[in-house]
């Protein structure tokens, strides 16, 4: 019994070993992309043509100021800033009131409005672009941040539907609200007072998927915005997309400060997740 038991550590141990080994590959893989675009951030366009991976013999900390200036880095992050935060206020509040009311409907029209929200996940919104562009010019939105709001809270609320409603039914026990309709709670009191603060981790979860969302769209913008005034972070970006050279020295910096507020908000949110996972994985 114990040479079996000794034999099973071993080749445990090998298993995990090759399983370490493995995954430390994947993660090399992974990190070169990154390691590259880094790299040639600081970089001449010369040196970085002549050595794509190697580190830069002079490190250009100008090339961030430089694609600071020329993409109007304040204005066009302020108008992301306020497109994303917007778009994410609405949509936390419509997903967790409806996923509330399907959570607790169980009717065939509760069932069926489930599958209708369902419907948003698997047909692409792109496919609907001309009858989309149609209705904004209709409303007098074009060239308006909030036509390019509106579309980001029909695209995201689907989705935000789903985990509210999946949260909601897995993890609120209906007793609380029985006790609190007992007390003369209103439905929208008792969603409000007793649901609605027992949903934070799922509001946390849902805050970080629709804002990497909205923040990284880049055909809704492009199609409802149209004076540089307006444009968000990644319109600037394109624009030092030439049509038949790009210097990557000045595109990748611009890349980055793009990115710079999401790493930074995802750092201080990335527990929140955690929390929405383990919260939902336990049932009551």
């Amino acid at each position: 019994m114990i040479k079996y038991q000794i034999k099973y550590q071993i080749k445990r141990k090998r298993s995990l070993v090759v399983t370490e080994i493995v995954m430390i590959f994947l993660a090399v893989i992974w990190f070169v992309p990154i390691y590259y675009l880094i790299v040639t951030t600081l970089k001449s366009p010369k040196e970085a043509a002549a050595s794509p991976l190697a580190l830069p013999k002079v490190f250009l900390v100008e090339n961030y100021v430089t694609a600071w200036q020329n993409m109007q880095f304040p204005r066009a992050f302020g108008n992301t800033l306020f497109i994303t935060a917007t778009a994410v206020f609405f949509i936390v509040i419509f997903a967790s009131m409806a996923g509330y009311a399907l959570a607790r409907t169980k009717t065939k029209w509760g069932m069926r409005f489930f599958l209708f929200f369902l419907a948003g996940l698997i047909v692409p919104f792109q496919m609907n672009i001309v009858s989309l562009y149609k209705i904004v010019k209709s409303f007098h939105l074009m060239n308006s941040a909030f036509a390019v709001i509106l579309v980001n809270v029909a695209i995201n609320t689907p989705q935000g539907v789903f985990l509210f409603k999946e949260f909601i039914e897995s993890t609120i026990p209906k007793e609380l609200e029985e006790a609190a309709e007992i007390d003369g709670c209103s439905v929208g009191r008792k969603f409000f007072s007793i649901v609605l603060p027992l949903l934070k981790p799922v509001i946390s979860t849902v805050v970080i998927i629709v804002t990497l969302n909205v923040w990284n769209e880049f055909m809704t913008p492009l199609l409802f915005l149209q004076s540089r005034e307006k444009d968000v972070i990644l319109q600037e970006v394109s624009r030092n997309i030439g049509q038949f050279s790009t210097d990557w020295t000045a595109l990748f910096p611009m890349l980055m400060l793009g990115v710079a507020p999401l790493m930074v908000f995802y750092v201080f949110m990335q527990k929140y997740i955690i929390a929405g996972v383990a919260a939902g994985a336990v049932k009551g």
